[in-house]
């Protein structure tokens, strides 16, 4: 993990295309140790999850090359590596289980090293349902769900409605998880988590306390792709 994260630093310092060519090579040396990396990650958490366990590198790894079309940031390449292991793959609209490693020179996305359980991108319908299954049952959710979460998780409220949807009641213990569009836990590292050894092990055992809440998630997930199928 070291020589990506030196990479990562220099080209952050070096965010242009004659850099990137003249340093080629190197990349493509730390894109391999990162396929590896993926390729255990995914053995460690198909144990436990066997949604995951056929996926390949190109069903959860992105590109480094930034779309910049419609952004003010030019920078062509983005300077982590990141990996989402979902049922059906990246693109499937599941929750799964993702992982970032950033510069680490802020604690801010996309610099940040982290872990987050979910997704960014639920169909509204998906959204409903989690809300009155949260709502109805939330003593179960509370206890059988996010209890058995590493405390290192929390509920990432970014994006969150200003105020908790009419029919809920703002002062519901549940009131926050009203609020929601995207039902995320992520959890921060730092440069001693990613250096020690067995990383994808360590990493997996984290991400198995959150299996229950991914199960949870795409159980709406998959209420609402039947329906549309059907």
């Amino acid at each position: 993990m070291k020589e990506i994260l030196d990479f990562l630093r220099d080209l952050e310092n070096n965010n242009n295309r004659e850099w990137f060519n003249s340093n080629k090579d190197q990349y493509q040396k730390v894109l391999k140790k990162w396929y590896t990396f993926c390729e255990s990650l995914i053995t460690e958490i198909g144990r436990f999850d066997e949604d995951i366990a056929p996926l390949t590198i190109k069903d959860c790894t992105y590109r480094i090359y930034r779309d910049t079309r419609f952004s003010k940031d030019k920078s062509p390449y983005k300077t982590h590596f990141s990996v989402f292991l979902a049922k059906g793959g990246k693109k499937s609209m599941h929750a799964g289980y993702y992982f970032h490693i950033g510069t680490g020179n802020s604690q801010e996305y996309p610099h940040v090293h982290m872990l987050a359980s979910g997704n960014y991108c639920y169909d509204k319908r998906a959204v409903k349902i989690l809300r009155e299954d949260i709502s109805d049952d939330w003593e179960t959710f509370s206890s059988s769900i996010l209890g058995k979460v590493n405390g290192l998780f929390i509920p990432d409220m970014e994006g969150a409605l200003k105020r908790v949807p009419r029919e809920y009641d703002p002062n519901a213990p549940y009131a926050d998880w009203m609020r929601m569009k995207a039902y995320c836990l992520t959890a921060k590292t730092n440069d001693s988590f990613l250096l020690e050894d067995n990383l994808a092990q360590r990493v997996a055992e984290l991400f198995k306390t959150t299996k229950p809440f991914v199960d949870f998630i795409n159980r709406a997930v998959d209420y609402v792709n039947e329906e549309i199928e059907g």
